[in-house]
């Protein structure tokens, strides 16, 4: 063990040498390369964690460089894959531990590959259909795994541990409509709420990964940083939970609750069709959307430009990505302008 390294870590008593033994056997996976993925993985890797594995489907731009620590311009200038960038940073930073860089869109077809052999999960995303593929492959797993989110200056962050708390579908019976909740693309979003909620995050790692069960957080936190407001709630089992009592992991079913993507040939346009019955409320999402791109509404369907790319959106859900052949990009920016 490097004891110089690690010696302020070990001084603090509820960790130690045994506690720091366990963070260098033990395997995490951070879901999401964004704010507060790179937070929680600096935090990680510093930590001394063994094994961290990051998942990212993005790459970096220059909107990034103001919450997301681990890119610096190079990154953005070369659109570097984000979870590329943060494994090159990572191993900067600590060269005695591993880093596995997943450049994938999370989905049912490779979540449990990619999250069920590791100790812990961490929410680094700002997807809420990528949040219950993690939870139900958590429950599935016995995996714990340590919600978060931050928006504008409010963030919330809850420890989940299967058997034991609530789960993510307690708290959240369904996903929230596309287009219904804000995003930091849409409202906004301010450093220092990022870096709140993951040290309520990385902390609850640590105690976690060292079996300090004792001294979990087992409640629902709230920050509202700017307007000073911190508020807890306990948070029970829902007896009529489909994923957490009877065991109904739908989220890593095939097709379910995932949209689907259609390149439409020959017009440099990408299809997104969610699987769920959904209706948009269009004159809320364009005002939502005012002041990130051109919007024009009718009764029938809302553009939405954002060079070099245009939305046109539709009631039922359906989106047209104009400007791009490329499924990816498409499925980013709808994920970050309608939120599915």
């Amino acid at each position: 063990m490097d004891t110089k390294r690690y010696s302020r870590q070990i001084l603090f008593p509820p960790i130690g040498k045994n506690g720091q033994e366990r963070l260098m056997q033990a395997k995490i996976a951070i879901v999401g390369m964004g704010a507060l993925g790179t937070a929680l993985a600096n935090h990680m890797a510093r930590a001394g964690i063994g094994y961290i594995r990051v998942i990212d489907r993005d790459f970096v731009e220059e909107s990034n460089l103001q919450r997301q620590m681990l890119f610096d311009e190079k990154d953005a200038h070369e659109q570097i894959p984000k979870a590329i960038a943060a494994k090159q940073k990572l191993e900067m930073i600590n060269s005695h531990i591993q880093i596995e860089a997943e450049v994938t869109d999370l989905n049912w077809r490779n979540a449990e590959t990619l999250l069920s052999n590791v100790d812990l999960i961490l929410d680094g995303t700002d997807n809420f259909l990528v949040r219950y593929l993690v939870n139900d492959v958590s429950l599935k797993h016995h995996i714990p795994w340590i919600y978060g989110g931050a928006v504008s200056a409010r963030g919330m962050t809850f420890t989940i541990r299967p058997g034991i708390t609530a789960c993510l579908r307690c708290l959240f019976p369904s996903p929230p409509t596309p287009g219904s909740a804000e995003t930091c693309d849409t409202a906004g979003v301010i450093g220092p709420i990022i870096h709140m909620v993951t040290s309520f995050q990385a902390t609850e790692a640590l105690k976690l990964l060292i079996n300090d069960t004792e001294s979990l957080d087992t409640r629902l936190r709230h920050i509202e940083l700017w307007k000073n407001h911190h508020t807890t709630m306990d948070v029970r089992k829902n007896p009529e939970c489909p994923a957490c009592q009877k065991h109904q992991y739908e989220f890593l079913q095939p097709q379910q609750h995932e949209e689907l993507a259609v390149s439409l040939c020959g017009r440099q346009t990408i299809q997104i069709s969610p699987t769920r019955s959904t209706q948009l409320n269009l004159n809320h999402l364009a005002s939502q959307l005012q002041s990130v791109g051109k919007t024009e509404l009718n009764p029938f369907l809302l553009r939405v430009t954002i060079d070099p790319y245009r939305l046109v959106v539709f009631p039922d859900g359906r989106v047209l990505v104009q400007g791009t052949d490329e499924i990816s990009i498409a499925k980013t920016l709808v994920a970050k302008y309608i939120g599915m």
